[in-house]
């Protein structure tokens, strides 16, 4: 075998962002493994500080980059993270990743489930009808000529990450993550959520979901809910709540 198909083969197993460290390392009894899910106009660096502090306390975590082209893109690329782990997981979404997590939260390997300010559809509900049903604070998003949304950059630090420096938030609005119509319609078929535990957290200050919107889903999904006091982006602006919340999950889970 050639040095270049060596090469090809080792970078064939590398499927996801991930920090590996002992298994022997984690909390005795809980799930070691755990799998973020980035939102739309958002990217996977988001959640490094919430990845290094579950690392340093012993856990193995891979963070997807969903292309947002369509859902079933995006839940083949979750499922693909998924189908590589060595054991059970928990499946952590923000914002549009709930509705990946809830389609991508049937594979075998997962065990539990973490909304953070996420949706959270049933059965025939989409990204866009549940935020239909209870409009947001932002009017930020705008369409592109070619059938995908984005938030006005002159917007995205007040309505999206109000809670995080200019500077990073400007950052973010240049490199946001545009996500499709297709995905945004797309219908949940077999929420993920009526058969797992599922916990979440409530952002209330969010204006990209309407904070009464993500109490009502987690609500009737009887999620355990907490309730963090954010804008959007909770996951970058209050990693260690976040943190906590996905460990209690992990330990609940197993």
């Amino acid at each position: 075998m050639t040095n270049f198909v060596k090469a090809l083969s080792a970078a064939a197993s590398v499927v996801a962002l991930s920090t590996a460290i002992p298994a022997s390392a984690a909390p005795a009894g809980a799930i070691k493994n755990i799998v973020l899910v980035h939102g739309a106009f958002a990217d996977g660096s988001g959640w490094k500080a919430v990845s290094d502090l579950l690392s340093k306390d012993g856990y193995k975590v891979s963070i997807v980059q969903p292309p947002e082209t369509s859902l079933e893109d995006d839940v083949a690329a979750t499922n693909r993270v998924l189908d590589a782990l060595d054991g059970p997981a928990v499946l952590v979404g923000h914002s549009y990743g709930g509705v990946i997590v809830t389609a991508a939260g049937a594979n075998a390997h997962v065990k539990s489930l973490v909304y953070v300010a996420a949706f959270q559809p049933d059965t025939g509900e989409s990204l866009a009808s549940l935020g239909d049903s209870m409009p947001p604070a932002s009017k930020a998003i705008r369409p592109s000529a070619d059938g995908f949304l984005y938030l006005d950059p002159s917007l995205f630090h007040a309505d999206f990450a109000a809670d995080l420096p200019a500077a990073q938030a400007e950052m973010m609005a240049h490199s946001q993550v545009y996500l499709s119509v297709k995905a945004a319609t797309a219908p949940a078929t077999s929420p993920a959520w009526k058969s797992k535990p599922s916990f979440a957290i409530v952002a209330t200050e969010d204006r990209a979901i309407n904070p009464e919107l993500e109490r009502s889903m987690y609500k009737r999904s009887h999620s355990q809910t907490t309730e963090v006091v954010s804008s959007h982006v909770v996951y970058m602006s209050h990693p260690d709540a976040v943190a906590e919340v996905i460990e209690q999950a992990a330990a609940a889970g197993r």
